[in-house]
Formats: structure tokens, C-alpha cells, sequence
């Protein structure tokens, strides 16, 4: 393929990350190498995403998983560099080094690898991408002329990466402004707490928000922040977080808010962008209880557990709802401890207050 056909496929991964590994494999051939890995990572987090082309993918499935990455000193040095083009082993290590180095000591070489052209970029996220391409050990270093072929091509990697990332932010923003138009508050986080967007409805929040260093955000309520804090650390969940809600207690301990915490799911954020969540805060203020199927939506409760809160809402008695539904107390009150630990209550008059004013989303 020409290279401006290869330009064009790398632009196309921006929208369809699927299509990496394809490039991937056709950078590696450039470099006479064996594949390609593309991942972002963290210092605090390590790798946090990742593709590979299909050569490497068990391989690097190991290298991820084992946690290879930080055990050598390869990523900080290639960060450490701070060179807008490609790097071999000869640019950021020494040759005594580079063999004492676990990575390639005791991964890579008895894989039959054990030398690389790399490159790191910086994301909008503060974290970084590299992209690195293995060659076999009986190769020998890559060559300069394959180097300068791969610097021509990183401004157009970057680029791509960088759109695929500002997409997957703005989309987010969207979302946040959005609902700011229906009346909700909305704040826009990453897995680390760090606060990448908030709408303006959120600026009369004092009272339920605290404004911490580093972009950061707690909930007044301790109940709720604990929540808060717990769902934030699901969203880098392989297996896919699930929405989370909770209550959001004002002045005196009354229920003041509801708090959503929407992850942000889609393939345009699977290797660039953080993942991500909306936070958003549902208004306590209907005069009356809600109807079932708002509660159990609002607090992810069961069916059962729904019917139970609303009654509790309506003044029933537990004694009530039982005889009501023909089961013993005992199942009310097993499902009114499943009701408080969704909702962060500790008391029945608690679900009382925080139920007996949820309010439906109404456009301003």
C-alpha cells in the first residue's frame, strides 16, 4: 500500500479504533518488525488501555497483564527523552543497561525480541500514548532510514490520537450542557475524581459540593461521597460500570438531591481518553411519593425493593406493605436493608424524607 493510503487508515482509526491493529501491522513492516503495540498509560495507573497487532497480541496480552511495563526503566525513559519522533534502544539506554533491564532481560528476549522503535505523546488527558514496534533480537536495532519513514508518519499518529481523545471529551461536555438545559446539574469526571467539565447549574451547588485542589470535587453529605467515590472507581471496569445512584443529604440531614453517576461507554474512548463519567444531581422536591417505577429507576432498586420504598414513602407501615404483598415482615425488612444500602439511609424515616420529595427531571 502507498503511503498515503496508510496516511488516510490512520486518520480512519480517530472514529474506528478497531482498525489499530491493521496499521499497527503495516507500521511494523516498515520497521522489519515482528508487530506493533499501541497503548495509554499513567504513572499512577500503568497501562490503561491497549491494542496490539495480531503477531503481538498474546505477547503483549502477558506483557500488560504481568505488569512488565513498569518493572523497567523503557517507559520513563522514553518519556524522559521528550523527542517528537521515533527512539531505538541505542537513544535511551546504554548497551550494559539495556541488558540488565528485567523488561528486556527477562520478558522480552526470551520471547526472541528485544529491540524497538518508540514514541510517546502526550494526551489532553495528562496521559501518555506510545506506540512501539518489536522487532526480533536476530534482527539487530532498527535502522535509521526506517526511523526517519516512522518520524514522517508520527504527525499524522498524533493528530489521530489527539482527535479520537478531544472527540470523546466533547461528547462528554455535550452531554453535561445538555442537561443543564433540562434543569440538572452535571458534572463531567474521570476515574480519578478529576472534574473535566460542569455546567453552570452546578455553580449554586455549595451547599452539596466542595471544590477540591487539582480540579477535584467531594459531596458534602460523607454517606454520599463515600458512594461517590466507590462508583468513580468502577469505571475502568472491563466489565462495564454500571450506572450508580445514591442520595445527596442538604442542611439537617434532609435528603436534598439525588445523585447519578452515568458512565460514558463507546469504542471512540477505548484507547485515548479516560473513562469517564456524568455526575448528575436530581432534585428533591415533589410533595408527594413517587411513582414506582421512578424510584426504582433513580436508586437501581428491584422491583420488590421499589414497592416497599414507596410505601414506606406513602406512610405504610411495614406491617402494612406485608400483608399487602402476602409475605412476612421478615422479607420487608430484608428488602428495606437492600433499600438502604442503595440509597445510603440508615433509618426508615430517612427513606421517608429522601422519597417523599424526588423530582422528575422538568425542561427550564
Amino acid at each position: 500500500m502507498t503511503t498515503p493510503d496508510l496516511i488516510d487508515r490512520i486518520y480512519e482509526c480517530a472514529l474506528i479504533p478497531s482498525r489499530w491493529a491493521q496499521v499497527l501491522s503495516e507500521l511494523a513492516a516498515i520497521a522489519s518488525a515482528r508487530g506493533g503495540l499501541l497503548f495509554t498509560a499513567n504513572p499512577e495507573a500503568g497501562i490503561l488501555r491497549w491494542t496490539a497487532s495480531d503477531a503481538l497480541r498474546e505477547d503483549m496480552g502477558t506483557y500488560v497483564s504481568q505488569g512488565w511495563l513498569m518493572q523497567g526503566a523503557r517507559l520513563e525513559n522514553l518519556q524522559t527523552a521528550r523527542h517528537n519522533g521515533f527512539l531505538v534502544e541505542d537513544d535511551i539506554f546504554s548497551r550494559p543497561a539495556l541488558s540488565a533491564d528485567p523488561t528486556y532481560r527477562d520478558f522480552l528476549r526470551p520471547r526472541g525480541l528485544g529491540w524497538a522503535a518508540g514514541t510517546a505523546i502526550s494526551l489532553p488527558t495528562n496521559d501518555i500514548l506510545v506506540l512501539s514496534l518489536e522487532r526480533d533480537y536476530a534482527r539487530g536495532p532498527v535502522e535509521p532510514e526506517a526511523v526517519q519513514l516512522l518520524d514522517d508518519l508520527r504527525p499524522h499518529i498524533a493528530r489521530s490520537a489527539l482527535l479520537s481523545a478531544r472527540l470523546q471529551l466533547e461528547q462528554a461536555r455535550t452531554a453535561g450542557e445538555l442537561l443543564g438545559q433540562l434543569g440538572l446539574p452535571t458534572v463531567v469526571v474521570d476515574s480519578r475524581n478529576t472534574v473535566l467539565a460542569a455546567n453552570t447549574l452546578v455553580e449554586a451547588l455549595g451547599d452539596q459540593i466542595l471544590w477540591l485542589a487539582k480540579d477535584r470535587i467531594a459531596l458534602r453529605d460523607p454517606i454520599a461521597d463515600t458512594f461517590l467515590q466507590e462508583a468513580l472507581a468502577t469505571l475502568e471496569s472491563d466489565a462495564g460500570a454500571p450506572v450508580r445512584s445514591f442520595a445527596v443529604r442538604g442542611v439537617e440531614a434532609k435528603a436534598a438531591m439525588v445523585a447519578h453517576l452515568i458512565p460514558i461507554r463507546g469504542s471512540a474512548r477505548d484507547l485515548f481518553a479516560r473513562s469517564l463519567g456524568i455526575l448528575v444531581l436530581t432534585p428533591v422536591t415533589m410533595p408527594k411519593a413517587p411513582p414506582v417505577e421512578l424510584v426504582q429507576s433513580l436508586f437501581d432498586l428491584t422491583p420488590s425493593e421499589a414497592r416497599v420504598a414507596r410505601g414506606l414513602a406513602a406512610g405504610d407501615t411495614l406491617g402494612t406493605i406485608a400483608a399487602g404483598r402476602r409475605v412476612s415482615k421478615e422479607t420487608i425488612r430484608a428488602q428495606v436493608r437492600g433499600i438502604f444500602d442503595k440509597t445510603g439511609c440508615r433509618r426508615q424515616s430517612d427513606v421517608v424524607a429522601l422519597l417523599s420529595g424526588v423530582a422528575a427531571p422538568t425542561p427550564r
